[in-house]
């Protein structure tokens, strides 16, 4: 064989030549192809059509063979070439050669199928976007998630880009996965059940338009699990009745109002701005009172700050209404710091349909039970036009809040998130960057890397 690539004799060495699988790899292709069988009949047993269950077992099977007979690495063989031709150039490595282009092909997609299943159905990484859960996550924060803690959600669109959650690489609206192999929810068994304050990642449940498993993802605080109600009272969050705990980092909207005789100037306020961590804010009706959201501790440190008049809460009262927030219905005049009481519903649970009750399940029943044909017409309510007084829900439900209370989109503002949008639980940060660091040292949180999240 040639020491330089050419890919006829690739072809042959490593496509058309006899395979002798070692036993190991016989191992690794039989436990791989149960595996795929188990999940297909998890998709069976979910309602999945035999047709689609069988396709996903084949095609999730035909992966390991394509990898073994090196035909997945003939694939990217051209594309590798091109790298360590042009890598060559530059003395980083050898020229390309066959063994060296299969080698690099093999590593490859091996890293690609391995990562893909830890990704799928184990532990993914994710990063903090906004700042609805300051300050105990920062927008930079890079986290990783477990998947299986909750029990494993099997996927529901299996045939996607690797690595891609729902547009392609270098792209804004191309898609990323095939629509046609549309699978239905599975858990697979779980670890633990979501509980009161864990912080979970989950598909934004009110997204129309793509599959479950590709709407956008977000990561808030569970306040209340199905069963619970939750209310909000002043601010307070209270489940079944008790005072929820509020957590160290919780922030919530101040006034701050500066002393005009306290010498401010923009370095003394910038100053006070890094001292205290205030990433956040905007200026009232006055030049010098300010909203920011503080934690207790904050709060408590700038009303000890010399030039600081006073730091009043922003809370709002009950009888501020806000139309917009969950169920944006005039028979609940709520806002973000009075909200409730609600139940949160729970798999099995029956509720009594009324006017009262209709606004608050009534999305929940249509869109995540399955049932677009609800309706109401003079008072009494229907399923593909037969009438209905109560419900039974399919699913449990949960109560997503930030922690950034005046600062998070969340349940307060859409209603409950399913069981069928639950991707995992977030646990550990691995790595922060500020971007607004002043160097590479600066940008990069040291006190935040490999910390676990509570």
């Amino acid at each position: 064989m040639s020491d330089t690539f050419n890919f006829k004799d690739f072809y042959k060495a490593y496509f058309l030549s006899p395979k002798n699988y070692t036993k190991k790899q016989l191992i690794v292709a039989i436990t791989w192809t149960l595996a795929n069988l188990v999940v297909a009949l998890f998709y069976l047993s979910a309602g999945a059509s035999v047709v689609l269950a069988s396709l996903n077992f084949i095609y999730g099977s035909a992966l390991i063979y394509l990898y073994f007979s090196g035909i997945l690495a003939m694939i990217l063989a051209p594309f590798i070439y091109v790298l360590v031709w042009v890598l060559s150039l530059v003395k980083i490595t050898h020229q390309p050669s066959n063994k060296l282009i299969f080698e690099w092909a093999d590593a490859l997609w091996f890293a690609t199928l391995a990562a893909t299943v830890i990704r799928s159905y184990l532990v993914e990484a994710y990063t903090i976007p906004t700042s609805s859960m300051e300050k105990s996550l920062l927008v930079g924060d890079f986290l990783f998630v477990s998947k299986a803690t909750y029990g494993t959600r099997l996927p529901m669109t299996p045939l996607a880009f690797p690595f891609a959650h729902n547009t392609l690489p270098l792209t804004d609206s191309t898609k990323s996965y095939l629509e046609w192999m549309q699978m239905p929810f599975k858990r697979l068994p779980a670890f633990t059940q979501i509980k009161n304050n864990d912080v979970v990642v989950f598909n934004y449940p009110y997204e129309n338009g793509r599959p479950t498993d590709k709407k956008e993802n977000y990561i808030k605080r569970c306040l209340a699990i199905s069963g619970d109600s939750i209310q909000v009272i002043g601010g307070q969050v209270y489940i079944n009745g008790i005072a929820a705990e509020n957590q160290p980092k919780m922030q919530t909207r101040y006034m701050v109002k500066l002393d005009e005789k306290g010498n401010w100037n923009e370095k003394r306020f910038q100053d006070m701005m890094k001292k205290f961590d205030l990433t956040e804010g905007e200026q009232l009706h006055g030049n010098l009172d300010f909203a920011f959201p503080l934690t207790m501790e904050s709060k408590q440190a700038l009303e000890q700050e010399p030039g600081i008049i006073s730091v009043d809460s922003l809370t709002d009262g009950k009888e501020i209404i806000q139309n917009y927030i969950f169920p944006q219905s005039p028979l609940y005049p709520w806002n973000t710091d009075n909200f409730g009481p609600l139940y949160v519903p729970k798999a099995g649970a029956i509720v009594h349909l009324d006017s009262m009750t209709f606004p608050l399940y009534q999305h929940a029943i249509r869109v995540y039970e399955n049932n677009p044909s609800l309706e109401c017409k003079e008072g009494k309510y229907f399923i593909e036009g037969k009438e209905i007084s109560t419900y039974q829900f399919k699913y449990n439900y949960y109560f997503m809040m930030g922690d950034n209370r005046h600062n998070s989109a969340d349940s307060r503002f859409w209603g409950f998130v399913p069981e069928t949008h639950i991707v995992g639980k977030a646990f550990f940060v691995w790595m922060s960057w500020d971007k607004n660091g002043s160097n590479i040292f600066e940008k990069i949180r040291w006190n935040r890397i490999f910390k676990f999240i509570h």
